[in-house]
């Protein structure tokens, strides 16, 4: 799943290629994964791209006056090409959700793996009115270390959770969560109200230090190479069975129904491996 750094990283690499194009055409090949009908899509064409940014790990791409927030979801992707066909999409047909051709014939295309289709798009005049946008708590990489404290200790549950609920924090998801905490020497398991201030703080500079050290590798990576240099920094997650680079501990795993998480026993739970089980109690 794409998230903040992947997310930051494509807005800077769309604002260097297309900003100041026009939109030639939008073509929807998923139609579930449009969001809004008001505005149409067709109310893009003839647009120019004015920006790109960001709100927590939705990508948001700005039309004057005119907004498409897209989020990618856990299977999707953006390709941007230099030169797109000029043949018109067929809906529901491979892959691709939505194509947006520029007015010089480069483009990109929105495209989802698998079988759950949650890929969204959303034409909107402010992202505000996106719902996901609306919800979202302090950014991950704009809130300082009181309003974190505040929004950390404000839920009551597994740290893990906390941390990758984006109404409490946003810009974090499964892979970088696993990171921040062996970062900070936190179990994921632990009880966020129950942090300690020096837990807090630690939590606070793991999260800055890793994303912010994220971001400035995926930045000026073209879309492409994204998810590889992604996967080649992480030290923890994906990373079962191989030694830690801190201490040489072997990193374990804990597996949900469609997710798990990686850690470190010695760095992060006092050296007991966790229950494999979502309602594990046996570190706090």
């Amino acid at each position: 799943m794409p998230e903040l750094p992947e997310v930051e990283a494509l807005a800077a690499d769309l604002r260097e290629r297309v900003v100041g194009r026009r939109v030639e055409r939008v073509d929807i090949a998923a139609i579930s994964a449009l969001k809004t009908y008001d505005p149409p899509p067709t109310a893009l064409h003839g647009r120019e791209i004015t920006g790109t940014g960001r709100h927590g790990k939705f990508l948001d791409l700005q039309f004057s006056d005119l907004h498409l927030v897209i989020h990618l979801s856990r299977a999707g992707w953006l390709h941007y090409r230099d030169a797109l066909g000029a043949t018109p999409l067929k809906p529901g047909k491979g892959p691709i959700a939505l194509r947006v051709r520029f007015d010089d014939g480069s483009g990109f295309d929105l495209t989802e793996a698998g079988t759950q289709k949650r890929l969204a798009a959303y034409l909107v005049t402010d992202p505000r009115l996106v719902p996901g946008v609306s919800r979202l708590g302090p950014d991950a990489l704009g809130v300082d270390l009181d309003g974190f404290a505040a929004a950390i200790r404000a839920q009551r549950g597994q740290l893990k959770g906390v941390l990758t609920d984006q109404q409490v924090i946003a810009g974090v998801g499964n892979a970088y969560s696993d990171e921040i905490l062996h970062r900070a020497k936190l179990s994921p398991f632990a009880i966020s109200a129950r942090l300690t201030d020096d837990q807090v703080a630690r939590l606070y500079e793991a999260t800055r230090t890793v994303l912010a050290g994220a971001v400035e590798k995926a930045v000026g990576q073209r879309a492409a190479s994204l998810k590889a240099e992604k996967k080649a920094g992480l030290v923890v997650h994906n990373r079962t069975g191989l030694p830690c680079p801190v201490c040489g501990d072997l990193i374990r795993e804990v597996s949900f129904a469609d997710s798990s998480l990686q850690y470190c026993p010695t760095c992060q739970t006092g050296g007991k491996p966790l229950a494999d089980r979502r309602l594990s109690r046996l570190v706090r």
